[in-house]
């Protein structure tokens, strides 16, 4: 952890004071589990916190942005920003893939570069930086690397079918849509979901994702595209 450790001091000015803590905030379940003996503390519950942290601090600077814009305008730009694969950019950006502790397996199926495990490990990164440094110091760094790209729309902008989808079936009065896990496969540390979509008890679309958040967005996406 000391080249993570100079390189979040080097590019944004952040002298982490607890290496362990900002090493739990970069290790992957998968680490943990097959490091058992040594009993490592993997970086979910960091996740957690990260993730609640970030909302704030969108949403705060959302509010404060656009004091014209209703909450339903804000919270459609807040959930595009706040996506997995937006995550996983920024993690990217910042070079955190290069620091992840993945298991042998995880590393061997391209954990590295997963999605998942990248916006993840952002978000318990931001946890860790809230313990660490306090909420001032979460709030610069996602000004830092963050808003930049919100402000100039400078990131991969990813379609949310499901409120697509949402609008599309609700034009003409509301209709109840619901999401079901149909099937789980693989590894606990990497399953994939398969989930169907329905709309008034009549299923309408089926979709697979690495997360059941990726899942219901690949089902809602079908249900979309079917209907041309």
């Amino acid at each position: 952890m000391k080249d993570l450790h100079a390189k979040l001091l080097a590019d944004f000015g952040i002298d982490f004071s607890d290496l362990n803590l900002l090493e739990t905030a970069f290790t992957h379940t998968s680490y943990a589990n097959e490091h058992r003996l040594l009993k490592i503390s993997h970086n979910e519950r960091l996740e957690f916190l990260g993730d609640a942290v970030l909302q704030l601090m969108i949403s705060k600077y959302l509010y404060q942005k656009y004091p014209d814009s209703p909450e339903g305008e804000m919270s459609k730009l807040r959930s595009t920003f706040v996506r997995e694969e937006s995550l996983a950019g920024f993690s990217r950006a910042c070079g955190f893939d290069r620091f992840l502790r993945l298991g042998k397996g995880e590393e061997k199926s391209g954990g590295r570069n997963r999605d998942t495990i990248l916006g993840d490990a952002f978000e318990a990164f931001l946890g860790a930086l809230l313990l660490d440094k306090g909420e001032k110091t979460v709030e610069e760094f996602i000004h830092k690397v963050m808003i930049p790209r919100l402000e100039k729309g400078n990131f991969e902008r990813v379609t949310d079918y499901k409120t697509a989808l949402q609008e599309i079936l609700q034009v003409n009065g509301e209709i109840a849509i619901s999401y079901q896990v149909i099937a789980e496969s693989g590894p606990a540390h990497d399953k994939t979901f398969e989930v169907e979509v329905s709309a008034d008890q009549r299923v309408i679309g089926r979709g697979r994702g690495r997360s059941k958040k990726l899942a219901e967005q690949a089902a809602a996406k079908n249900a979309v595209e079917a209907r041309g």
